[in-house]
């Protein structure tokens, strides 16, 4: 079954429909976030013990932290990748099933803002005045596809490029093809990088994927910096 004979169906639905419908899709979400709640962070939810729980958690867990980000996402998928590198878990089920989250976890978040744009489109508004976002929106320039791939990288910029994404005019086919694209180049590169550093510091478990997290940050840092730096060197055209 394809995205447009799903959002074809959806569609049809009446009101009482998509209001049941919505809140059996959610309902292992808010039971996720009570665990959460109830057993701390991203770290002790994913155990090698129970490898299928554990990649169950790091979709879950990746999913929440898209609509809400207060849930430790990119540091779940660290810690399993991490796991991953000391033989406990494998790494392909983890890069497959942190896709996942971060693409159902986008939509969810393009539909809220799309349906509830009058209760979310000042919230957006508020993050995007901020100065570090505001800069990030600029340098990555107005391209949706862009945006989308380049905003999972940048800290506070998901949110906030998602929820835009869903108050604007985009059609969800186009928005979704380019959310499959970044959620899958996101997991694909955090999951290798925190694995090799993993295998490079076996020993240090926890050291592992805290030097991954920050060698992302710091690559992020550089990159926008050089191009900041380059546009600004660069003199505007000339009129004519």
């Amino acid at each position: 079954m394809t995205a447009g004979s799903l959002l074809a169906r959806w569609q049809r639905l009446s009101v009482r429909g998509k209001v049941v419908t919505a809140s059996l899709v959610a309902l292992p979400f808010a039971v996720a976030a009570v665990n959460y709640v109830i057993n701390g962070d991203g770290l002790s939810i994913v155990d090698p013990e129970d490898p299928t729980t554990a990649y169950l958690w790091v979709f879950v867990l990746i999913a929440l932290d898209a609509v809400m980000p207060i849930f430790p996402g990119e540091t779940t998928l660290n810690a399993a990748a991490t796991l991953a590198a000391q033989g406990k878990l494998e790494l392909l089920p983890i890069i497959v099933m942190g896709a996942l989250g971060a693409i159902v976890g986008d939509s969810c978040l393009f539909w809220l803002a799309r349906t509830y744009r009058h209760r979310i489109s000042g919230q957006v508004e508020r993050a995007r005045a901020n100065d570090r976002v505001r800069r990030a929106f600029e340098l990555l320039d107005s391209s949706a596809g862009v945006l989308i791939i380049g905003g999972r990288y940048l800290p506070g910029m998901r949110f906030v490029v998602n929820a835009t994404m869903g108050l604007s005019d985009i059609p969800y086919r186009r928005y979704v093809v380019w959310s499959v694209i970044s959620g899958t180049l996101w997991s694909i590169y955090t999951c290798i990088l925190a694995y090799e550093i993993g295998l490079a510091l076996g020993a240090y478990p926890l050291a592992s994927f805290v030097i991954s997290g920050l060698v992302t940050t710091v690559a992020i840092a550089v990159i926008f910096f050089t191009v900041r730096h380059n546009r600004q060197k660069t003199p505007p055209p000339s009129r004519q």
